[in-house]
């Protein structure tokens, strides 16, 4: 664990803040906050660049959970921030650990307020979430062109399937290729993607949705993020928010 500075409040009788600059004394003093390393004296709060402290450039980041309804399952879809600019996120769930990330330039401001959706960076794949569909047993396999494998069904395959999901197949799913196109009961994919390859006829074929494409969000019943500001600007973050519904498998 990283060192830190720990700061108590007399008016709040707790310790609010943790700070990344280690001082070695500090003090207050006609309205400025002085503080003293390998040394030498520095007075804070008068220096127009931001996140520097002893000449060493740090980042702000504030850390917090959303929690509401706990014993509910939840889908997180969104980060929106009451910021005079952007910052990067982290975030996970007791269901998806890990979680994402959100760059700060990903965010768009509308409104006044930065939005971005939130999406699992967990390779893991889980059959068992509403972005796994089932579609048969294929009839023919044909994968003379691998990057261009067809599957053909002899039934209508539906509209739930779209370009840029996952074909598994198998009865231990197995990773076929990424959805390039198809028809009412045609499906071709490419079987080059890295671990893909090709079923063989008879197989049960399923896919997984692209949770980017579909915005499927985070699942769990809370979520914790973490903040992060670079900017050597001042800047102020008054509130953040998501938008959550609950999850009905």
């Amino acid at each position: 664990m990283p060192s830190v500075t720990l700061s108590y409040s007399e008016t709040s009788a707790g310790w609010p803040s943790f700070y990344s600059y280690i001082p070695e004394k500090m003090i207050g003093m006609n309205n400025y906050f002085y503080s003293f390393n390998q040394g030498k004296l520095y007075r804070h709060n008068v220096s127009t660049t931001r996140n520097e402290y002893y000449g060493v450039r740090y980042s702000s980041s504030i850390s917090s959970v959303f929690n509401p309804t706990p014993l509910d399952v939840k889908v997180f879809k969104t980060l929106a921030l009451e910021s005079d600019t952007a910052w990067s996120a982290v975030y996970d769930s007791d269901m998806h650990n890990p979680g994402g990330s959100l760059d700060a330039d990903w965010f768009v401001q509308k409104e006044t307020d930065w939005f971005s959706f939130l999406r699992s960076d967990d390779t893991t794949v889980n059959f068992s979430l509403r972005s796994a569909n089932g579609l048969g047993n294929v009839t023919t396999v044909d994968n003379t062109v691998p990057a261009l494998t067809t599957l053909t069904f002899t039934f209508n395959i539906g509209s739930i399937i779209s370009v840029g999901d996952m074909v598994y197949y198998g009865g231990t799913p197995t990773l076929g290729g990424s959805v390039e196109n198809y028809t009412s009961n045609v499906v071709t994919i490419d079987t080059t993607v890295p671990g893909g390859s090709s079923p063989v006829n008879g197989d049960f074929i399923c896919y997984i949705k692209n949770s980017v494409a579909e915005s499927h969000g985070v699942r769990g019943h809370y979520l914790e993020y973490t903040l992060t500001n670079h900017d050597t600007t001042a800047t102020e973050l008054f509130a953040v928010k998501s938008s959550v519904f609950k999850s009905y498998p």
